[in-house]
């Protein structure tokens, strides 16, 4: 019997897969089993990604709402019904979320921390913070009259502060905005104890407004839409233009209105009309304080770090302990998992090349490069030394636009030819290349990735990294940056992979093929999300032939597995624990090439809207390497979540020992690392080996 596979029936809404991924985020804020500041910390990334949904994803619904358009998305939901389901989904969340947040200040106040409003302080407190806030804080914040004269201001996206009501001698009753500036702490700290500071801002603000008496207040924060749309072909000026963007960011149509719960209702109704919203604008808070990410502060906190998880500290192994990184690979390809192999070698990769004579030119990729790169720093050195130095900085990095302005800048200055994105495409791809003149000859160096040259981000993501000296990945690799660069019509690549024309298409070839083994055919994939229906369409017909597929899939995933007939060979898991799972990894049980690691996501935006790289790992024990951690994920039960048809997840049940695979991989590379300093390479090979498999 043939089914539609194009039916409705057979796709989640990706709006509502994000919101299930979010809510695994909280599960781990839920899990008494870590330490409090552990469960603070996923609450806080619970809450930033939630503006970031409301930024994009609900505005974007919104404009679509007001389009008219009727429907999105495989699943074929209107706009209308995906808001509606959003705005359900997430005040019946709100519940667990408050208690969540009371569980982890209960532990916090066991363990001497607090978190305290400034009317519940002890009066020696009271004296100590109210020094803070006439030294520290009155000079900073902003009081707004508004009144006839004084038109209601505009708020910029996730402007935090208090809507007051004031009466002064007379008995004339005024509104007043008194906003905090995000320079502000969000919380002022004596030793232990932390105080909100919109707390504090209340208790004070007859001093905000001397003369006039406080009746009411409520600490309040919005959210505007923060998607820029830029029309690159009419730019003469891309950098200007994109400044251009990033004001408009501020000035994006409202979304959101983030309240206390119990707020002033005269209060309320003056911020709607102002702001012009309403009543299903507005997210509630009833004990948690605005802005979940503004517990990032107590939970950095250097004196508090025995309160969360220890951190690991990444391992730099053979070949990469001892020689100088292009001796290393001239010898053998290297394949490195961040965090737990160091993201070292990748800077040293640009910092030996950039202080070699025999350099002769460095190009890179720059995507999200973080705030003080040691990266970008060795490329300005090398451009300073002469050595022609080429640099694409993708200016259109949702949210790191302003960073990455502010890189191209300095790499211009320091005579690095910048090259900002293409028209119509933004560069996802992860790739550098270095080329030295040895022995008379031209010698190219490759490094390929998953993920961002970030050092910071390194320590928390996992990702792959690829070196290689291979003639092959060198040819692509210049092929590459000219059509970065020039005019070329070179968009397809021999041995890499190019999207937007080749990964999806070589991606489908890959499962069919497979699938011509029937069940000894096996598929695994693994990425942050997804969406793209012609690859969930594949792997539906490779499934109905019979063909294992595994998928591990962080964040969305709009496949319905389980389906009878459909999609009964195929699991879907998400790990969600220390480390972001950020890698992408397709692994094929019976192609010549079994594995292969990309920037690209399973989803159009990267499968056609994007330049991105798929890298074929061509030697063996490369590929075991992948293999076997990819087969400790799909045995991990201590971090794994598994999708079920209904669209929920479920947590793995330990039915043996626990095994966590951030907890395996790193008492492993420890463990070698450890070895490497006292055994034979043959030895510490097999204890490698027998380490995994006992895992």
């Amino acid at each position: 019997m043939a089914h539609d596979l194009d039916s409705s029936q057979l796709y989640f809404n990706r709006e509502l897969s994000w919101l299930q991924f979010n809510s695994r985020v909280l599960a781990q804020a839920l899990d008494s089993k870590l330490p409090p500041l552990e469960r603070l910390k996923f609450l806080a990334i619970y809450g930033t990604n939630l503006d970031e949904f409301y930024m994009i994803r609900v505005a974007g619904l919104r404009a679509l709402y007001k389009a008219r358009i009727q429907e999105t998305g495989a699943a074929k939901l209107t706009p209308s019904e995906q808001l509606k389901a959003i705005h359900d989904y997430l005040h019946e969340e709100h519940k667990v979320l408050e208690s969540c947040y009371t569980s982890i200040i209960s532990e916090l106040h066991n363990s001497g921390v607090h978190i305290k409003n400034y009317d519940t302080l002890e009066e020696e407190e009271k004296s100590t913070i109210k020094e803070m806030f006439f030294n520290e804080i009155y000079p900073v914040i902003i009081p707004i009259a508004v009144d006839a004269t004084h038109p209601f201001p505009h708020l910029n996206n996730l402007s935090f502060g208090l809507a007051v009501t004031l009466k002064d001698d007379s008995k004339n009753i005024k509104h007043g905005l008194i906003r905090i500036p995000r320079i502000l702490p969000r919380f002022l700290q004596i030793e232990q104890t932390f105080v909100p500071i919109e707390s504090v801002v209340e208790h004070f603000s007859s001093d905000i407004f001397p003369g006039f008496k406080p009746l009411a207040s409520t600490p309040f924060r919005v959210t505007r839409n923060a998607d820029i749309e830029i029309e690159e072909e009419e730019a003469d000026d891309f950098l200007q233009l994109l400044q251009e963007g990033l004001r408009s960011r501020n000035k994006g149509s409202l979304i959101r209105l983030e309240l206390m719960k119990g707020a002033d209702k005269k209060l309320t109704k003056f911020l709607l009309s102002n702001l012009n919203l309403d009543d299903k604008d507005i997210y509630n808070y009833k004990t948690l304080p605005l802005n979940l990410g503004g517990f990032w502060q107590i939970v950095g906190d250097k004196a508090l770090s025995h309160l969360v998880l220890p951190t690991f500290n990444p391992k730099i192994l053979p070949p990469l302990d001892s020689e100088n990184i292009f001796d290393a690979i001239d010898k053998q390809d290297v394949l490195l998992y961040h965090p737990f192999d160091s993201f070292e070698p990748v800077i040293q990769f640009i910092k030996q090349a950039a202080s070699d004579p025999e350099t002769i030119a460095i190009r890179m990729t720059l995507y999200r490069a973080g705030q003080k790169s040691p990266i970008v720093k060795a490329l300005i050195d090398a451009a300073q030394d002469g050595k022609q130095i080429m640099v694409l900085v993708e200016l259109k990095a949702r949210f790191d636009e302003e960073n990455n302005m502010r890189w191209a800048k300095a790499l211009e200055d320091a005579g690095v030819h910048v090259v900002y994105g293409i028209p119509g495409l933004k560069v996802h791809a992860k790739v550098a290349q270095v080329i030295k003149r040895t022995a008379n000859k031209l010698q190219s160096y490759v490094h390929l990735a998953t993920g961002n040259y970030n050092a910071g981000t390194a320590k928390v993501y996992t990702d792959m990294s690829y070196f290689t000296s291979k003639e092959a990945f060198s040819t692509d690799a210049t092929h590459f940056f000219h059509f970065l660069t020039g005019f070329s019509t070179h968009t397809k690549l021999d041995t890499l992979f190019m999207s937007p024309k080749q990964i999806k298409p070589k991606l489908i070839r890959l499962i069919e093929k497979e699938a011509k083994y029937g069940q000894e055919g096996h598929v695994i994939l693994k990425a942050n999300s997804l969406v793209d229906t012609d690859v969930i369409k594949a792997l539906y017909k490779a499934s109905q032939d019979g063909c294992k597929i595994d998928l591990i899939i962080r964040g969305i995933c709009c496949l319905k597995p389980q389906v009878k007939g459909i999609s009964e060979n195929i699991t879907v898991s998400s790990i969600i624990g220390k480390y972001l799972e950020h890698a992408r990894v397709y692994f094929f049980k019976h192609d010549k090439v079994k594995c292969y690691i990309a920037s690209a996501d399973l989803m159009p935006r990267n499968l056609v809207r994007r330049v991105e790289l798929m890298t074929p790992i061509l030697e063996d024990n490369l590929t075991q390497k992948i293999e076997q951690i990819l087969m400790l994920q799909l045995a991990d039960n201590a971090l794994r979540w598994e999708l079920q048809s209904d669209g929920n997840y479920t947590k793995v049940p330990q039915l043996a020992k626990e095994i966590s695979n951030h907890a395996v991989l790193e008492e492993y590379v420890s463990k070698i690392y450890d070895k490497t300093k006292k055994e034979t390479p043959e030895y510490v090979s097999r204890l490698a080996n027998k380490i995994l498999k006992e895992s």
